[in-house]
């Protein structure tokens, strides 16, 4: 290979000079790896194609990976300035096919490619300064400012094998092939698959902080399981051996499928993997950069539900408990496979002993080229991803990175399938044993599959509760029970500002902040279009829940570790068929997307005293607001420098002596475009914070008229 990917750094020891070097050199690295699968787009045209209809255009992807870097270092407050305003909205969301990911092309304008590339430079120059700058220690830990840093890195190289999924789904037409992205040369004939017995033993996973290497929220924590023997597949599936099914009408059959898959089936048409095509009386297999004669040794590439397919038609024809693992299982066949000191693991290995972190080619290679173990398991690890039974969730003491809630959270919904081992393409943390990613099930990657027998269930317990403390917190503020005498507030709020609205001016309103939703969906019942955005996917994926399933289920703590499970059902609102009305996504306040226009109504609850450029938040509201249309702003005026710099404070300040309150500002800044409405009021409201404590407190709210 002649793309050098650095290997990810070391963090809990060593010299912090070294170490800043070292970082530096696999930013850059990362960053130029990055661009160079880039070069395998033949032309412009290229990068506006959508290989995957449920994922963006090419295009969006070059972006996202710099415009993460500028989002996540500003909120963590490491910059105070966007580097480019309209990129940062456009290109930080959208990705993963969440409720709340925006794929509508006519939604956006996207920029040139030329564009995209100056302000890939623009933030390449602004990392490494950053680098060369910022304090560091050893360890670094997950509150450094490094850990951003790193958390950037990272995010790229996951999108490194993402975006080559992508590209690798792009019609011939529009690829170059590039000699940086080699494909294996080896075919040969498929190894007989046997199954061998793994013996009973304890797998013990989770991070502690700190860690050696870097690590996502959900890989902390711990969790312990005994895992009976059984017995797994020497070899991953290979395109040879998956042939037998396709030619036993395996698409065609719904017993061999789950419901869902047998959805997806239908729905799809697909009579054979993504990456097969027949011509004529021959297969050929589509690499990353090419098609030609099926390589019938490697491994076959395909989503959970035609892996789970396959195992059930397998066990069929065998008569035989075939499935797949689990991810306790697959972590044991690591543990007895794989020498147990600590150099044999990723980053510390001298050798590199596996087709993975792109060591070896930029393509899958036969099955049985890489061995592991006494009884020769061919890729434990590396080649390509292996999907398990296990649907992602978190270990017991998870916690939620602040700086990133919507990396982890979003996908524990018993929908995201975890994937292990690692692919060819993966580098950095995607290559560590304790890396913990998962995808939709119908959703391609560079994944297949190994299958086991086994009688042992699977059990698998999901919260059906909401059981974060802050977002139970708000749950309860915005569903739960009224406390000491005070009304609902965010109906409240709506209460107040409703006779004040003209009939004229009730066709789209905007609630922003509107945390789990409560506002939104009494706006709906007078609104016949009502956006609704939060910076926190956390609290979107809580409000979409609410609107889909019709209830929510939550813990509030009563005393310490006693606590109470309340559930709250959407029919008690009284909305009927409004809650069609209402579209819930993540979006940041001080930067929305230009689609987010000409409303007659913009509500602001509890907002502004949060927002890093309150004024600057103001000033761009003021012209999303139709003529004649009204701004809601309700807030108890608490500025902190935790989420505003004192110099953008609105109020609490002196200024040539004199008092300054937030209400002068306000009256300031709108009083250019709008007037008053009516005079400001106080609304209570009170937050539950255990049985026995609970935070009261007064917001004021103003409304106000867009002179027309």
């Amino acid at each position: 290979m002649t793309i050098e990917l650095t290997r990810t750094p070391i963090i809990n020891q060593g010299d912090p000079d070294t170490l800043r070097q070292i970082i530096r050199e696999h930013f850059i690295s990362t960053y130029q790896s990055y661009e160079a699968l880039f070069k395998l787009l033949k032309d412009e045209d290229a990068y506006y194609q959508q290989p995957e209809a449920l994922r963006h255009p090419l295009i969006f992807y070059l972006a996202h990976t710099a415009v993460f870097f500028v989002n996540k270092l500003r909120v963590a407050k490491l910059i105070d300035q966007p580097v480019d305003t309209e990129m940062e909205s456009m290109m930080a969301i959208g990705v993963d096919e969440m409720s709340w990911d925006d794929l509508n092309s006519a939604h956006y304008d996207w920029p040139s490619v030329d564009a995209v590339y100056d302000y890939r430079n623009k933030v390449k120059t602004l990392v490494t300064e950053l680098i060369d700058t910022l304090p560091l220690t050893t360890p670094v830990q997950w509150q450094d400012p490094f850990w951003v840093i790193l958390m950037g890195i990272e995010h790229e190289r996951i999108h490194l094998e993402t975006s080559s999924v992508l590209i690798r789904q792009l019609d011939l037409k529009y690829i170059q092939v590039n000699h940086n992205w080699p494909r294996c040369p080896e075919s040969g004939s498929p190894p007989d698959n046997q199954l061998i017995t793994v013996p009973e033993g304890l797998v013990k996973q989770g991070r502690n902080h700190p860690a050696d290497t870097y690590g996502w929220d959900n890989e902390y924590g711990h969790q312990s399981t005994q895992v009976g023997e059984y017995k797994a597949a020497q070899f991953l599936v290979s395109n040879h051996e998956f042939l037998a099914f396709v030619e036993a009408g395996g698409y065609q059959d719904s017993a061999f499928w789950c419901e869902e898959g047998w959805q997806w089936r239908q729905y799809t048409g697909v009579e054979h993997p993504t990456f097969w095509r027949h011509d004529g009386e021959q297969w050929l297999y589509r690499s990353l950069t090419e098609e030609f004669p099926m390589p019938w040794s490697w491994p076959v590439d395909v989503n959970y539900h035609e892996a789970k397919a396959f195992c059930r038609w397998l066990g069929h024809e065998r008569d035989q408990n075939l499935r797949l693992p689990t991810e306790a299982e697959w972590m044991r066949l690591y543990q007895h496979a794989l020498p147990r000191e600590e150099s044999a693991h990723y980053p510390h290995w001298s050798k590199t002993p596996a087709n993975i972190d792109l060591a070896h080619y930029a393509s899958a290679c036969p099955v049985n080229q890489f061995l592991f173990g006494d009884e020769d398991f061919g890729d434990v690890i590396g080649n390509v991803w292996q999907w398990t039974e296990t649907a992602i969730d978190g270990f017991s003491g998870f916690e939620v990175h602040p700086i990133y809630d919507d990396f982890s959270v979003p996908t524990f919904d018993g929908r995201h399938n975890l994937i292990k081992g690692g692919s060819f393409i993966s580098t950095g943390n995607e290559a560590h044993r304790d890396s913990r990613y998962a995808f939709r099930r119908h959703f391609y990657q560079h994944a297949g599959f190994r299958y086991v027998q086994s009688d042992a269930d699977i059990d698998q317990h999901f919260n059906t509760y909401e059981t974060d403390e802050l977002i139970a917190q708000y749950l309860e503020f915005h569903y739960g029970d009224k406390y000491f005498n005070v009304p609902n507030f965010p109906k409240a709020c709506i209460d107040f500002i409703m006779p004040h609205i003209a009939d004229t001016h009730r066709q789209r309103a905007l609630d922003l902040g509107c945390a789990v939703g409560r506002s939104s969906f009494e706006l709906a019942r007078y609104f016949n279009e009502v956006d609704a955005l939060d910076f926190s996917a956390r609290f979107i994926q809580n409000a979409i829940k609410l609107a889909e399933h019709g209830e929510i289920k939550y813990l509030i703590t009563d005393e310490g570790d006693l606590q109470s499970l309340k559930s709250f059902e959407l029919s008690e609102l009284d909305l009927g068929e409004r809650v069609s009305n209402i579209h819930f996504a993540q979006g940041d306040a001080c930067n929305l997307k230009a689609r987010y226009n000409n409303y007659d109504l913009v509500f602001a609850g509890n907002l502004i005293d949060r927002l890093y450029q309150p004024e600057a938040f103001l000033r761009d509201i003021m012209t999303r607001i139709n003529d004649g249309g009204y701004l809601a702003l309700t807030s108890p005026y608490t500025w902190l420098e935790e989420f505003t710099e004192r110099e953008h404070w609105l109020g609490g300040y002196k200024e040539n002596g004199e008092n300054i309150t937030t209400l002068d500002s306000l009256q300031r800044i709108l009083g250019e475009q709008f007037e008053r409405v009516c005079e400001p009021a106080d609304i209570p409201f009170v937050i539950r914070e255990t049985a026995r404590k609970h935070q009261h407190t007064l917001a004021q709210i103003t409304l106000w008229r867009k002179r027309t």
